[in-house]
């Protein structure tokens, strides 16, 4: 019998592209490669009989080139609070057969560098958010300020087929930093996103 499942929370984007994302309107990454990472906040979800509630996570990427083309390392951190049943629905999602954004990920996955479970620490406040994968990914979200008069810059893309959420609030990273044996960087001051999302999906038996 398949797996029904649901989730809806935050979610906080960073990338190492300028700002507004160029992967958004199907255009090439800014500087030819992308690296870049999502972090999900589960506010409420399920996966058949075991809840999601409270979970976070965060799939942190390098692509050489062009998202679509392919070739991309996956690294993924997840809340380490999860017990045994939560890392196991979240295993399931994660490979990429179950619908959600992960399907799309594991897709044009080149290397995948498998899940670390690590604390997360979170500040979610719409586009001044901050989150950590301690010891692995660090999230400081802020808006675009004007260059003339500093004042924040009120942006938004509306995308009814984005595949990680509808509605985008479009900002800077002021901190995004990865640092792992197999994947390093810092794109801090480059683009970032804030968003809410809203999932369904079934896992086959």
């Amino acid at each position: 019998m398949n797996t029904k499942w649901a989730m809806k929370g935050t979610l906080l984007g960073a990338c190492s592209c300028d700002w507004g994302c160029p992967c958004s309107f199907d255009a090439p990454p800014t500087r030819g490669f992308c690296e870049g990472g999502y972090l999900w906040h589960v506010d409420k979800g399920n996966f058949g009989g075991v809840s999601l509630d409270g979970l976070s996570f965060t799939w942190l990427g390098h692509s050489p080139g062009p998202l679509h083309k392919g070739d991309v390392t996956w690294l993924v951190a997840a809340d380490e609070k999860a017990d045994a049943a939560q890392r196991q629905a979240l295993a399931t999602l994660f490979e990429g057969k179950s619908g959600g954004p992960w399907t799309i990920f594991m897709a044009v996955a080149g290397k995948y560098l498998g899940t670390h479970f690590v604390p997360f620490e979170l500040a979610l406040d719409g586009l001044n958010s901050k989150a950590r994968a301690v010891g692995i990914a660090e999230y400081e979200i802020g808006p675009i300020l004007n260059p003339i008069t500093g004042e924040p810059e009120e942006l938004y893309l509306d995308k009814p087929t984005g595949f990680t959420s509808k509605r985008v609030t479009l900002g800077a990273a002021r901190v995004y930093r990865v640092t792992t044996p197999h994947l390093s960087y810092d794109h801090s001051g480059k683009y970032g996103e804030y968003s809410t999302f809203e999932y369904t999906g079934e896992s086959p038996a």
